[in-house]
């Protein structure tokens, strides 16, 4: 069997939550984390500068870091993966969060008429990705820009948090469905569903997670190797943002130019 090496694909740290996942099921499968925090915010790059940035960091951890199949964990970055070349050679296998989103969002409306909401960051709210994903479904966007923030420096409680949740859900409360649109939302995910009792809550990261252990078959090909993790930003704010936001102690990070 040919050794496989997966990728994770993120802008800050959002995607820690899916790398601790992966190592709970899979601890041999060799991981290349990329987190492009030195470069522009995903979420305020145009579709086309997005589009360019991503194919041209999935060509360097195909060419550079081994990658053959990299999982893009971060929701604005998903929104143009279906703008990627598919039969290109130079890139690895791809699939991001949106799609596999969308899909349990719609099974879990089912056949009824359902209210979905989605909670994202600005970026992914203004591609209307999900909306795009359900078609024939009511679905709700709301901005929860702050909340990332807040997450990355550990603020997982404040007064503060809990306004700025109370302000974002309040036109939600009364979902059916509620999609976790951005990777560092399930730290504080108790917290939304508070705010929505009746909602099934999505997180898209878990369904992409359990979609490539399924699809991907990861457990057949892992052969124990290191893993790495990159950082475009700078190195211990990556580790400590991980550390305070998911609990999580990252190998040590490597800054890279790119």
């Amino acid at each position: 069997m040919t050794a496989r090496r997966l990728g994770i694909l993120d802008w800050g740290v959002g995607g820690v939550g899916f790398y601790a996942a992966l190592r709970e099921r899979l601890p041999t499968l060799p991981v290349v984390y990329w987190s492009d925090a030195g470069t522009v915010p995903y979420g305020r790059q145009s579709r086309h500068e997005l589009r360019t940035r991503v194919e041209a960091v999935a060509r360097v951890l195909r060419a550079e870091h081994g990658v053959t199949h990299l999982a893009v964990a971060c929701n604005a970055a998903s929104a143009v993966v279906p703008l990627l070349p598919r039969d290109d050679a130079g890139l690895p296998v791809l699939a991001g969060v949106i799609e596999h989103g969308a899909r349990a969002a719609r099974a879990a409306a089912g056949a009824r008429p359902a209210r979905i909401g989605v909670v994202a960051g600005r970026g992914t709210v203004a591609s209307r990705a999900y909306p795009r994903a359900l078609p024939g479904l009511a679905v709700v966007q709301r901005v929860a820009q702050p909340i990332s923030g807040r997450i990355e420096a550990g603020d997982l409680s404040s007064a503060e948090l809990n306004a700025d949740l109370d302000r974002i859900m309040r036109p939600l409360k009364a979902v059916d469905v509620l999609v976790l649109g951005c990777t560092h939302y399930p730290a504080v995910r108790h917290e939304f569903s508070r705010r929505a009792p009746a909602a099934h809550v999505v997180d898209p990261a878990a369904e992409l997670l359990d979609w490539a252990l399924r699809e991907w078959e990861l457990a057949l090909h892992g052969d124990g190797a290191a893993d790495t993790v990159l950082t475009t930003g700078a190195v211990a704010e990556m580790a400590r943002a991980a550390r305070l936001a998911f609990g999580f102690e990252l190998p040590p990070p490597r800054h890279v130019h790119f």
